[in-house]
């Protein structure tokens, strides 16, 4: 397993990972993946590696669990942080997220990791993949995480070094240390969709789990094309105005809505739902005008106009 390990991580930290200056940083959360990779990266990388524990304080054991990660890294050598985050209200899940990437990033850089790794893997793929498929969502959405990125707004490498690991793999590791790994409740709970597709897929024995995740790793790639598409429509389609931005499309469809989506952000400063953006895109092209945030866009002979909307909005389109 720790050869399999190095093998992963120098196929995605080619600027780090033989260099002994390098320091790696693990998010570990207490819970057996996370503790797993923490185990793995110390054996693999002896002083190379610090771990950080987010605590969201938003549920009771949380601060245990951190405590006890402590505890962990204090026996392993590993330098350890618990970094203390507050989440805004409203979407918990999405602002957890950005909370804890944009800890992760300050103490990345105070501690001077060249990375950071998660412990996202195959099983994780899987469960993300037929959560959003019930959900209808598009490439965007349907595309897994990505074995090497970045933290959100910043140049440090994000790294996934067990993206193609299975969730037991990982808890062998656990269980073969002697170590007892945070049971966050919210898995087993039925009213959380994801802990019921986790158990449907444990039961699903003719699902190969392991294609699934290969699937969303290609949509991942598919969505990096789409981006890629996008921006050379944008660089040749779009064009400043006196008011605002025009768009004369070219692309298909699933181009355009990225592109249009981009036009939101650039000129009402909010990033728009997908579906408002389809029902703009969907109204445009029947030669209607509408609206969109705090935008008015209108079909005109040379393409699509868009601009701030004026007091009395043509058609309003929910954001």
């Amino acid at each position: 397993m720790l050869e399999r390990f190095r093998a992963n991580l120098a196929a995605l930290w080619h600027e780090g990972a033989d260099d002994a200056r390098a320091k790696l940083g693990i998010a570990v959360s207490g819970g057996p993946d996370s503790t797993a990779l923490l185990l793995i990266a110390a054996a693999a990388l002896p002083g190379r590696v610090e771990a950080a524990t987010v605590d969201h304080g938003l549920r009771a054991e949380s601060a245990r669990e951190a405590s006890d990660v402590a505890s962990l890294c204090a026996r392993l050598g590993v330098p350890h942080a618990v970094l203390p985050v507050r989440v805004a209200p409203g979407n918990v899940q999405s602002e957890a997220r950005a909370a804890r990437y944009a800890a992760l990033a300050r103490w990345a850089e105070e501690r001077v990791l060249w990375a950071v790794a998660t412990a996202h893997h195959a099983d994780d793929q899987a469960e993300t993949l037929l959560l959003r498929l019930n959900r209808a969502s598009g490439v965007a959405g349907l595309a897994g995480a990505r074995a090497r990125g970045v933290i959100p707004g910043t140049p440090i490498p994000l790294l996934r070094p067990v993206l193609g690991w299975r969730r037991g793999e990982l808890g062998e590791v656990v269980t073969a240390a002697g170590v007892t790994a945070a049971d966050d409740p919210s898995n087993g709970d039925d009213r959380f969709d994801r802990a019921r597709i986790r158990k449907a897929l444990a039961s699903a024995d003719w699902l190969d789990v392991d294609a699934v995740a290969e699937s969303a790793a290609h949509l991942a790639d598919a969505d990096a094309a789409l981006d890629w598409m996008a921006e050379l429509e944008w660089r040749s389609c779009v064009r400043k105005h006196p008011m605002g931005l025009s768009y004369a499309t070219q692309a298909p469809r699933a181009v355009v809505l990225r592109v249009l989506a981009r036009l939101v952000r650039e000129l009402d400063g909010e990033a728009p739902r997908g579906s408002a953006v389809a029902r703009l895109y969907d109204t445009l092209l029947e030669g209607r005008a509408s609206s969109i945030g705090d935008l008015v866009a209108r079909p005109g002979a040379d393409g699509w106009s868009f601009s701030k909307a004026p007091l009395r909005a043509v058609r309003k389109v929910k954001t």
